[in-house]
């Protein structure tokens, strides 16, 4: 019987999905879930969601366990999936934000890079450090699926810490730009054929076709940037139909999360540059808000009589443990080391590249070189996701200082020495969560 071991899974509705898209595949019906978490209250909500999964399922052979023991937790699991998130919306999402905001530095989700995905990566890799620790003592051949952002700095910081765990990060942004994409143009995801690459939340596709029925394939980039010229944008993509206009590819990541990773779009004093682009300055902190106010009724409903509905997401975790539990491939967007799979990109950053899967893992595959302006936007990134990785494994608090001096949105709007000064002010107001550098 497999195990699969849920670390975080106090976060209920990403829980749910997870385990319905596992325990609904072919190869559901016999698996041991243990879940782990910090919070027992969430935790206990969300074994009751669990088991509410099974009963909906008629999965009468699934062992569905609770604990607050993370290491009992990962005892001998096959599959372990990390999706918490450290320091919680108060005080450290709150604190990312607040703090430069003081500065004139506003973010929109700073999870990912910026300053806000430095010191997210700052506080998170010491936990990651300790679960790597635990799975090398007590379920050594497990597959590590990383959902935690941000997504290639904690990649980046467990290859260092343990290269001979299996690992690969995974978030949802290329599937779900595929598709929405197909949406834009009327197409049928299933006739798409698509491959991206890049780093994650800043891979752009370097193809998007559609396959005809005589297996003739038609590039859809003409009919995309036909969209823009006519003026038939959504709302909510203005971003990223610019960078389509400026780079002549399509990013995988959303408006909201791209805007912030570069110095062209959020500007001080520049209200018509934000207005014009659509950009929701702030737009996780309103997302976290709605979410806490939404929860109490949201745990009722699912902790109450009514069947829970069982809907299929496109997240990865389920097609990654079907492969390797019955052989089928699989084929998946992953995180993992480049080691030469981009070669214009560091060989010691992650890449998110296609990956074939089965019963013998992650098989990255290789994508050789990709055009020359897209590298270039990927590495004002990666030197800034290197610095913060050494910075935590290291504890120099001087790497911090040239993270934040080298991140593009960040050293746009402020000078060095402010930038210094943010830093202090941000480690200050952490205070327990990076008690290394005080």
């Amino acid at each position: 019987m497999p195990k699969i071991c849920l670390v975080g899974a106090g976060s209920t509705v990403f829980a749910q999905n997870i385990l319905g898209d596992v325990l609904s595949s072919r190869s559901g019906g016999d698996y041991f879930i243990s879940l782990f978490d910090i919070d027992p209250e969430r935790l206990k909500t969300s074994e009751i969601v669990a088991r509410r999964i099974c009963e909906s399922l008629q999965l009468e052979n699934v062992r569905v366990e609770a604990t607050l023991n993370r290491r009992e937790a990962l005892q001998g699991s096959d599959f372990v999936i990390l999706m918490m998130q450290v320091g919680g919306y108060k005080p450290a999402t709150v604190t990312d934000f607040e703090i430069p905001k003081k500065y004139g530095l506003r973010q929109t989700i700073a999870d990912t890079l910026g300053i806000g995905g430095i010191f997210r990566g700052l506080r998170t890799i010491p936990v990651l450090e300790a679960i790597c620790r635990d799975i090398q003592e007590v379920c050594p051949q497990a597959i590590l699926m990383q959902y935690v952002n941000p997504m290639a700095i904690n990649c980046w910081a467990i290859s260092q810490l343990a290269p001979e765990i299996q690992t690969v990060g995974l978030c949802h942004s290329v599937q779900h730009t595929a598709g929405h994409l197909a949406s834009l143009l009327g197409e049928n995801i299933a006739d798409v054929n698509y491959v991206s690459a890049g780093i994650n939340h800043v891979a752009f596709f370097l193809k998007y076709e559609k396959v005809h029925s005589d297996g003739r394939g038609e590039d859809l980039y003409p009919r995309l940037k036909a969209l823009s010229a006519e003026g038939r944008v959504p709302p909510d993509d203005r971003v990223r139909f610019d960078v389509l206009k400026r780079l002549g590819h399509f990013v995988t990541e959303s408006s909201e999360h791209f805007s912030e990773y570069t110095s062209w779009y959020i500007k001080e004093g520049r209200t018509d540059l934000i207005n014009q682009l659509n950009i929701p300055l702030d737009e996780y902190i309103r997302r976290c808000e709605d979410q806490i106010s939404e929860w109490h009724a949201l745990r009722k409903e699912l902790e109450g009589d009514r069947p829970i509905e069982v809907c299929r997401s496109n997240e990865y975790a389920a097609g990654i443990i079907h492969a390797a539990v019955t052989g089928d491939s699989a084929l998946i967007y992953g995180n993992v080391p480049n080691n030469g799979l981009i070669e214009n990109l560091p060989d010691e950053c992650i890449v998110e590249v296609p990956c074939h899967v089965d019963r013998n893992g992650i098989q990255p595959i290789r994508i050789g070189r990709i055009p020359l302006q897209l590298s270039a936007v990927m590495n004002l990134s990666v030197s800034v996701q290197q610095l913060t990785v050494e910075a935590a494994l290291t504890k120099n608090r001087e790497r911090i200082y040239q993270a934040a001096l080298l991140d593009p949105h960040t050293s746009a709007e402020l000078s060095p020495d402010q930038i210094w000064s943010l830093v202090d002010d941000l480690i200050e107001q952490h205070g327990d969560l990076l008690p290394e550098y005080h």
